[in-house]
């Protein structure tokens, strides 16, 4: 992947949005944990790399039904244990995955460093808002959970982040394209549309992606620039 760096102009900033996992506490590393969890639980079935392909196969198959987060993922942990069972699975270990799953919806907020002296320090200059997707319940949760609810303005649970879904959003909050600017790990959700719309982009790229979010296209974006931390936003922004 080839990023060409720009400049922001933070003159032209408004709104400020952030990606919520991990971009603002860790959340990939957990999943990929209880992936392999799954994984192992049906090694005697197949070799866990191919178990995790099937996963894979599942939840890129039931995103449009299930969208993304926890529940979805469950499901789909489900389905993928029924079909490599061949309907043998028993009832025991799908409770197991059950299990593995609301693991996952208990683990504690573990908020990136830099976060929230970062947040603070935004929020005197512009309106932040947090832009993010999963599921419903879940994100209040962790939003809740994690002690920063107090430094947004307004808060956007998405199905997904494509232009329409950046749209919708801008007209929420009635901000031009041009007066926006989004942060996130993801150059799929967080980089990509907003900067089709004209609007502007930091990456802060996390050391753990799940592959849906990858970006394997050569990228060659205007207003957009990829910092290594939250905490090196602030002499970009203030």
């Amino acid at each position: 992947m080839i990023i060409t760096i720009m400049i922001i102009n933070k003159n032209a900033i408004k709104v400020i949005a952030f990606d919520a996992d991990d971009t603002l506490w860790i959340n990939e590393p957990y999943f990929q944990k209880a992936e392999h969890d799954f994984c192992a639980l049906l090694e005697n079935y197949l070799p866990q790399h191919a178990v995790s392909k099937e996963l894979f196969e599942t939840e890129m198959n039931n995103l449009p039904l299930y969208g993304y987060g926890v529940k979805g993922f469950i499901l789909c942990m489900i389905e993928t244990a029924s079909r490599i069972s061949a309907g043998q699975l028993s009832l025991k270990t799908i409770n197991k995955i059950i299990a593995i799953g609301q693991d996952l919806l208990k683990m504690p907020i573990e908020l990136l460093e830099g976060v929230e002296d970062t947040l603070i320090r935004l929020s005197a200059h512009y309106k932040l808002i947090v832009a993010t997707k999963g599921d419903l319940l879940d994100q209040e949760r962790k939003l809740k959970n994690s002690g920063l609810q107090k430094y947004f303005h307004h808060v956007e649970i998405m199905s997904n982040k494509k232009n329409e879904d950046y749209i919708k959003l801008l007209n929420k909050i009635e901000c031009p394209a041009e007066n926006f600017i989004m942060i996130g790990n993801s150059i799929n959700s967080d980089v990509l549309p907003v900067l089709e719309l004209g609007g502007q982009a930091i990456h802060v790229p996390y050391h753990v992606t799940w592959t849906h979010e990858q970006a394997s296209d050569e990228v060659k974006p205007s207003n957009f620039l990829q910092v290594e931390s939250l905490d090196q936003l602030l002499p970009i922004l203030l």
